[in-house]
């Protein structure tokens, strides 16, 4: 799941942003309203955590222009995490638009079931198997198979690594772009990190499931 965070708490977003990480999702953070309505109208994102009181622009307006502009089926859910906490002020934020509503501070296990929840009314049939090729990734189960065999389980890092790649098959992801989607942003990382998840994905599916363009990054095809 991609999960777009829009809060200007340096320390919410890095405890958050760790937090959601470890548990294998992938977050883009960014700090205030305008930035916001930008990165979720073009972004690819499941899910985006709004703060109400972002500077630029406010969340309500960032929200109703979400929603204003959104095609059907398109619009990604929003979570609002905010000081607000009046009935009416989340009176206002559910009737823009938000998918839930939740009043700082809050438990992050409360946010991971929100988030689950969301998830669930937003694909309620899905299954959450995502295809590329010959490879079948299942995220809710961290289990990936090549042509319909045998699962083999994930650890959280080549969960991470191969959902970015299954999602754009035939596109070459460099080292960079695939450091942004396993590591949280203080991490300091070996130069070979990428390498190393790789080398076990490979190991696991089989060496011709991940391709390396020399030079540029990686790619799984988009068939065989």
């Amino acid at each position: 799941m991609r999960i777009l965070m829009a809060e200007d708490d340096q320390m919410i977003t890095s405890v958050l942003e760790r937090r959601l990480v470890e548990d294998a999702y992938v977050v883009e953070v960014v700090a205030d309203g305008r930035t916001a309505l930008e990165y979720a109208r073009i972004g690819d994102f499941d899910v985006v955590l709004l703060d109400l009181g972002l500077p630029g622009l406010d969340g309500i307006d960032v929200l109703a222009a979400l929603r204003a502009s959104s095609g059907e089926g398109q619009e990604p859910a929003v979570i609002v995490m905010t000081a607000r906490g009046s009935l009416s002020d989340k009176v206002t934020g559910l009737d823009a638009g938000a998918d839930d509503y939740l009043v700082k501070p809050f438990a992050y296990e409360e946010l991971r079931a929100r988030l689950r929840a969301v998830s669930r009314r937003s694909s309620p049939h899905s299954t959450a198997v995502l295809r590329a090729g010959s490879i079948a990734l299942d995220e809710s189960k961290a289990m990936a198979t090549v042509d319909d065999g045998v699962g083999v389980t994930l650890t959280r890092r080549e969960l991470a690594l191969l959902r970015a790649l299954i999602r754009q098959p035939g596109v070459v992801l460099s080292r960079a772009q695939l450091e942004s989607h396993v590591y949280e942003s203080e991490v300091e990382i070996e130069s070979n990190a990428i390498d190393f998840i790789i080398r076990r994905l490979r190991g696991k599916l089989g060496a011709q499931c991940i391709r390396n363009v020399r030079g540029l990054g990686w790619t799984i095809p988009k068939s065989r």
